[in-house]
C-alpha cells in the first residue's frame, strides 16, 4: 500500500501554463485556417456559379430547338421542359450562395428571341460571404461576363 501511494506522489498532471499553451496554439490554427476556408467556399460557390450559368445556357438552347425558337421564360418551364435541377424552382431561386435570376423576351418584328441570366452573391461581406463576383449572360453572348466591385454583371462587363 505504501509503494502505491509513494508513486501517485511522483505522478504529475498539467500544469496551468501547460494547458494555456496548448489552448493558444488552437485558437492560432483557428484564426488561421476560418479565413482560409471562407476563401474556399467562396471560390467554390462562384466556380459553381459559372456551371450553372454554362449549363443554363445549354439547356436555353435545348429548350429553343424544342419550341420553335422560344426560350424559357421561367426557371420552372427549364425543369419541366428540359430537366432543369429543382433547386431552381421559382423567380429568382438561391444555389449554393448564389441568386439566379432569368429573364426572357419572344422576339418582335424587329428582333429576335432573348434570354439573360444573372447570379449574384447572395452576401458579399461578413462571415456568411457567399461571393465577391456578379456574373451575366444573354443569348448574344459568347463567354460569361462577371464584376467583382458590388456592381451587377452587364453585357459590357469583362469576360471570365
Amino acid at each position: 500500500m505504501r509503494f502505491i501511494s509513494k508513486n501517485r506522489k511522483n505522478e504529475r498532471g498539467f500544469n496551468l501554463i501547460e494547458l494555456m499553451i496548448v489552448i493558444a496554439i488552437i485558437a492560432l490554427l483557428i484564426g488561421v485556417g476560418v479565413p482560409a476556408w471562407q476563401s474556399m467556399v467562396r471560390s467554390g460557390n462562384e466556380t459553381t456559379a459559372v456551371q450553372t450559368l454554362q449549363t443554363i445556357r445549354t439547356l436555353q438552347s435545348q429548350y429553343s430547338s424544342k419550341h420553335q425558337g422560344k426560350f424559357a421564360k421561367t426557371f420552372d418551364e427549364l425543369i419541366k421542359s428540359v430537366s432543369l435541377d429543382d433547386r431552381f424552382k421559382g423567380d429568382t431561386p438561391v444555389v449554393n450562395g448564389y441568386v439566379f435570376k432569368l429573364t426572357a423576351n419572344e422576339g418582335s418584328s424587329s428582333g429576335g428571341n432573348f434570354f439573360s441570366v444573372t447570379a449574384e452573391p447572395q452576401a458579399r461581406d461578413g462571415l456568411a460571404a457567399s461571393g465577391t463576383r456578379s456574373f451575366y449572360f444573354d443569348s448574344t453572348l459568347s463567354t460569361i461576363r462577371f464584376t467583382e466591385n458590388g456592381e451587377p454583371a452587364i453585357a459590357t462587363s469583362p469576360s471570365i
